[in-house]
């Protein structure tokens, strides 16, 4: 009798629709198309065919980039939108501090209120 692997992880298994693709791999390589075909006929009179076709690549690139890319299961744009939150939005040092909550009964508030005060001036 044969003996067929059947992979535990269901998950990363994706619905094949045609042309062995998936629905968003055609969507996006439809865009693409669309996108550069008609820039490749409306170009080719002015620039030539070999500049018509590397205008037309440069504008399909993004479309099959975003159609086949993926890293952890994650698409292009979402693996983008992190990369852009992680280096430009966040604040890339968050201090770690603590409220002491003894601090009122030792009578030390204060002392500890200055030199977090200086450690702030010494900051900026």
């Amino acid at each position: 009798m044969p003996y067929v692997n059947v992979p535990n992880d269901l998950s990363k298994i994706k619905t094949k629709i045609a042309f062995n693709l998936t629905k968003r791999q055609l969507i996006c390589f439809g865009i693409g198309a669309a996108i550069g075909i008609p820039t490749y006929l409306l170009t080719r009179g002015a620039i030539g065919n070999t500049g018509a076709l590397f205008v037309m690549l440069g504008i399909m690139l993004p479309a099959f980039l975003m159609a086949m890319y993926e890293k952890d299961g994650l698409p292009f744009e979402k693996v983008l939108w992190n990369m852009i939150n992680t280096k430009f939005l966040r604040p890339g040092i968050r201090p770690y501090r603590t409220q002491n909550i003894y601090a009122p009964f030792t009578g030390k508030e204060e002392s500890i209120e200055r030199s977090q005060n200086k450690t702030k001036r010494k900051k900026k």
